[in-house]
């Protein structure tokens, strides 16, 4: 099953993805999940528009939490010349950072060093806490792909992250939330090109931290909620670790494509 969240005339509305259309399942894909909804869901419910003629929103455009793992890939830790963490490495984004499919984002005036991060996120499902490795994919809705656009100077002006991660639209994020019944964890591929080059391709099999071992981390450390969102790291082939650096400018195209995920695609401004 595929979800996505689109704009109604009466605002944000909970979608089905079914062969370029959508059926209209209700106002808010993140209270379908905090109601146990989703299992409910009729599969061939009409389709009340086709995927063209509706704006897309990210598929839960409401989180109450964006958390994010840095170095989780063993092949972005190794070009970074980092030892792999023996702990998830955390941050965090804000609402602000949500950008839907298509967007255009504008470079932070503060920044003039801005870098693209392909990542598979996943949403949580069912509230989550103190929960172990083998019941963590139960408390899993499905999987989504994000841009974790980064402000390199901004990052690395202080031993905290968040600084270059916070910037209005940081985080594109889409194009749906694909069910967890459709998709293996384990082996979700995903590239990024921008401007049409390939520069990342990865899977979800080098992960450090698998989504379970994600899930049981996090919920040791806080309650995780219906909805909350969380990026699971970006592979080898970040523009600043290139040679020559890549940073982004106005006018680049960005697609982040998945056979399993579909395609995101983002327009810097």
């Amino acid at each position: 099953m595929r979800l996505v969240t689109f704009r109604a005339d009466d605002g944000p509305h909970a979608g089905l993805l079914r062969d370029g259309e959508i059926a209209d399942v209700g106002e808010s894909v993140r209270g379908l999940l905090a109601a146990g909804g989703i299992g409910e869901l009729d599969p061939d419910a009409p389709a009340t528009a086709r995927l063209e003629e509706v704006e897309l929103l990210p598929p839960v455009p409401d989180p109450s939490k964006i958390v994010c793992i840095g170095l989780n890939y063993r092949a972005h830790a190794e070009e970074a010349g980092i030892d792999p963490p023996e702990t998830p490495t955390l941050f965090g984004k804000y609402a602000n950072a949500l950008a839907a499919p298509d967007a255009t984002v504008p470079l932070p005036e503060a920044s003039s060093k801005v870098d693209f991060e392909a990542e598979v996120a996943f949403v949580i499902g069912r509230q989550a806490k103190e929960v172990g490795e083998a019941e963590a994919l139960d408390h899993v809705a499905g999987f989504t792909l994000l841009n974790d656009l980064s402000a390199r100077d901004l990052q690395f002006a202080t031993p905290q992250w968040m600084p270059g991660k916070i910037f209005d639209g940081s985080a594109p994020c889409g194009p749906a939330l694909v069910t967890t019944d459709e998709v293996d964890h384990a082996s979700i591929e995903f590239a990024l090109d921008l401007n049409g080059e390939r520069m990342q391709e990865s899977s979800t099999a080098d992960l450090i931290f698998s989504v379970p071992a994600l899930v049981a981390h996090l919920s040791r450390l806080m309650t995780l909620e219906p909805g909350d969102l969380v990026a699971t790291g970006t592979p080898a082939g970040v523009g600043s670790t290139r040679d020559p650096r890549v940073w982004l400018k106005a006018g680049d195209e960005i697609s982040i494509s998945s056979p399993q995920l579909g395609e995101l695609r983002t327009t810097i401004g």
